[in-house]
């Protein structure tokens, strides 16, 4: 008998998680192939949510999904660790060790088997390189930073609802008018409305927020400018200040200065702009990669160096016919992963992995909490149908329930949508600890 084949996915995102679940439906519950997932995290929450973490808005006690137990559910095994290095003559990942908050080792460096690996770390923000940003500014790129991010913002409320002899305002800027920076905008302001109920005495005068763009006009990757138009005057409507054709040069501990000479001073910098591969992806391994870290592969998501390894989602630079590049979009990740899923099943039977990735724009939806939700649908047919209100909440909210489908199935995950509607209404709607 041969030995099963190693197959281990590196990020357990949307893509990670996807192509760990089919894979381990299809091979690992068949013993047909030993599958495991790697993420430094401990549970899994959709990044599209992190902005309703950062506001307490989300609470991860119910809707975190743990990587042990989806896993042991699901086919495929768990290892918690951060890839460091990738030896691919030994054809082996390599973990750094796990401490305690004490810096105590709990584990130690491991290196982790593989014949066919895939990369599935996603992208963070991008710094640009500009002075300040690392010290003075808070990421939105992960759960733990959607913490630190709640518990400053709570703590901000506190103090200004205790002490009444503070008549400033509470100055938060959010640099990039992306999907993120504009619905963490909303979020905020229905953060403070919601905290009244829990006695706070603070209402959203308190609040000033800024939204700066470099672009003319917010929500620049998305087509349509007239969805643009529609969510800035949303947005200016609840009390945003917009700002765009602004570009920040330096970030100080007092604000952000602009590169007109601007000053915005700002108790509070949330950095939500580019988007780039983790800096220890750059040539991983010895793979190619670009100037933004992202990992270079073919259309088939097989790495340019390397036929073994695969990327997928925002760390890898996909080509396409006309030579564009595929967006860093949560729905190409989503379809590379399944893609590459099958890819791989041709591989373990002999067969090249003949499937190449060709995107295509499904459309763009963004949610500004309870003000408005607005958005296009099918962006590839004609530019699409442009769509708000309630139809637009509808369909993006149903993002998320199709996310849990495909990793828990259609009865498990329309229970745990059912379990979730029941928790928001007999639980707080803000998670404030």
């Amino acid at each position: 008998m041969h030995e099963m084949a190693n197959i281990v996915i590196v990020g357990g995102g949307a893509g990670g998680m996807e192509i760990a679940t089919k894979l381990g439906h299809q091979l690992g519950r068949k013993g047909k192939a030993r599958v495991t997932l790697i993420d430094c995290a401990e549970s899994h929450i959709w990044k599209p949510l992190l902005h309703e973490v950062a506001t307490g808005a989300l609470d991860i006690g119910i809707d975190a999904i743990s990587y042990r137990g989806h896993a042991a559910a699901h086919g495929y095994h768990f290892q918690q660790g951060a890839m460091t290095d990738i030896d691919r003559e030994a054809k082996q990942v390599i973990l750094a060790p796990i401490n305690d908050a004490k810096g105590n080792e709990l584990l130690p460096a491991r290196r982790i088997d593989y014949d066919y690996l895939v990369i599935a770390i996603g992208s963070i923000a991008n710094d640009f390189n500009i002075t300040g940003v690392r010290e003075h500014c808070v990421f939105l790129d992960s759960t733990e930073q959607a913490m630190e991010i709640r518990s400053m913002l709570l703590n901000k409320f506190m103090r200004y609802a205790s002490d009444n002899q503070l008549a400033d305002k509470i100055k938060i800027a959010v640099v990039g008018a992306g999907a993120t920076g504009v619905e963490m905008s909303a979020e905020m302001h229905h953060a403070v409305d919601q905290l009244r109920g829990f006695g706070y005495k603070i209402d959203s005068s308190l609040l000033e927020i800024t939204l700066i763009e470099a672009d003319e006009r917010i929500l620049p990757k998305v087509e349509k400018a007239e969805i643009s138009a529609s969510v800035a005057k949303e947005l200016t409507a609840i009390g945003v200040n917009v700002m765009t054709n602004t570009r920040i040069n330096q970030v100080t501990e007092e604000g952000l200065h602009t590169s007109e000479g601007e000053f915005i001073p700002s108790d509070m910098v949330i950095w939500s702009t580019g988007v780039k591969a983790p800096d220890f992806l750059k040539e991983i391994g010895g793979l190619e990669s670009n100037h933004i870290n992202q990992v270079m592969v073919n259309q088939n998501m097989q790495t340019t160096r390397d036929p073994a390894i695969f990327a997928i989602g925002d760390c890898a630079a996909c080509p396409q016919e006309d030579g564009s590049w595929v967006p860093p979009r949560g729905q190409s990740a989503r379809q590379m992963a399944l893609m590459t899923a099958d890819n791989i099943k041709l591989l373990l039977d002999g067969k090249p992995a003949s499937n190449n990735y060709v995107y295509k724009d499904l459309g763009a939806l963004v949610n500004l909490s309870k003000f408005h939700t607005v958005g296009n649908l099918m962006s590839f047919i004609g530019g699409g149908v442009m769509v708000e209100g309630k139809i637009a909440r509808f369909v993006y909210t149903s993002l998320y329930r199709r996310h849990l489908i495909e990793l828990h199935g259609p009865i498990k995950g329309t229970l745990l949508m059912f379990a979730k509607g029941i928790s928001r209404i007999v639980h707080p709607h803000l998670k404030l600890h």
